[in-house]
């Protein structure tokens, strides 16, 4: 074994989420509308398989030698039709390793008044999209709720070379849910931890 390969390869990745089976990021949009700030929101069209008509921010599956933020970036492009060059990065906001084993990285920007003006959604991919004051999203408290993550173990799991009872105390997990209610639209699952997160994060 080479102690200066090791080094090397460990040197030249960057750490993520341990057997995380996808990398994904988006793009948590702020527009400035009738004088206030605004936080930007897609809902996904209702031909999609996966999480039809849920509210969301525009993002995916980060592709091969591709960063966060130019995925968030080509994402909102692809989904939204605003080009980057309209799209002032703020910063990454912090991300979350989910418990379906991947990571997501939620990316801050400032779209500007053109690119908003110019914006047109992916009929493939989004029904529609809205708008939600800041104020408002300060002004109001989030419903939350509570619920267990409780791990289950088919019958060949191995206690017995495990040398552990099959009444083990498994150690039980759980989510907070935030829910955000807007007009007749609900924000909620990952969207809604990431709203909840920017609100906290408003500079005083």
């Amino acid at each position: 074994m080479d102690i200066e390969q090791w080094k090397t390869a460990l040197a030249e990745r960057e750490p993520t989420l341990m057997d995380a089976t996808g990398r994904y990021a988006v793009l948590v949009p702020l527009v400035e509308y009738e004088g206030k700030w605004n936080l930007l929101y897609e809902v996904r069209a209702s031909s999609l398989k996966r999480q039809p008509g849920e509210v969301c921010f525009p993002g995916g599956r980060i592709e091969q030698g591709e960063t966060h933020m130019e995925c968030a970036l080509r994402e909102t492009w692809e989904e939204l039709g605003i080009p980057k060059e309209e799209i002032e990065v703020l910063g990454p906001l912090d991300f979350i390793a989910h418990r379906a084993n991947f990571i997501l990285y939620p990316i801050l920007a400032k779209v500007s008044q053109r690119g908003f003006a110019q914006m047109r959604p992916s009929k493939t991919e989004v029904d529609t999209t809205f708008l939600v004051p800041l104020e408002h999203l300060q002004k109001t408290q989030p419903l939350e709720y509570e619920y267990q993550l409780v791990p289950h173990t088919d019958e060949n799991f191995p206690y017995e070379l495990l040398r552990i009872p099959r009444d083990y105390q498994w150690q039980i997990g759980g989510e907070n849910v935030a829910v955000y209610p807007w007009k007749d639209y609900a924000i909620w699952g990952l969207t809604g931890r990431i709203t909840r997160h920017v609100v906290l994060r408003i500079p005083k």
